[in-house]
């Protein structure tokens, strides 16, 4: 007796967990590239020399979908970076956050993981 397309049940009871393995390990990455700013970006300022300048806080929203397999909506720091570099030469002490907050694990819940969303904050100081 043939299976019908030529499926074979082994090969998917082996494939499954490879599958599943990818689904956990890839799931809602993200990635921020400070040169696209297109200002010196440092994440720590020297010991012992707090930088000097405005402080800023900028709260972003990620959504991912499919068990945060796919990127639908991504922060940019670039554009969220932009209105706080007016008139400044750099940036200094960035710190990224990403976390969820309970409305976004209501979300996640809601839609049995097919839309994750994550809020994402921007904070540092604009050095003159």
């Amino acid at each position: 007796m043939t299976r019908p397309l030529g499926v074979s049940y082994q090969l998917i009871g082996r494939a499954a967990p490879v599958f599943l393995l990818a689904i956990l390990l890839g799931g809602c990455a993200q990635t921020f590239d400070a040169r696209a700013i297109g200002v010196p970006v440092t994440m720590a300022a020297p010991a012992g020399k707090p930088p000097e300048g405005a402080r800023f806080s900028v709260t972003s929203r990620a959504v991912f979908g499919f068990w945060g397999v796919a990127k639908i909506k991504s922060p940019s720091l670039r554009k969220a970076l932009a209105a706080q570099l007016a008139g400044g030469t750099g940036i200094a002490d960035l710190t990224i956050k990403s976390r969820s907050r309970w409305s976004d694990v209501l979300v996640t819940v809601l839609t049995g993981g097919l839309i994750v969303p994550r809020a994402v904050t921007f904070e540092g100081v604009v050095t003159k």
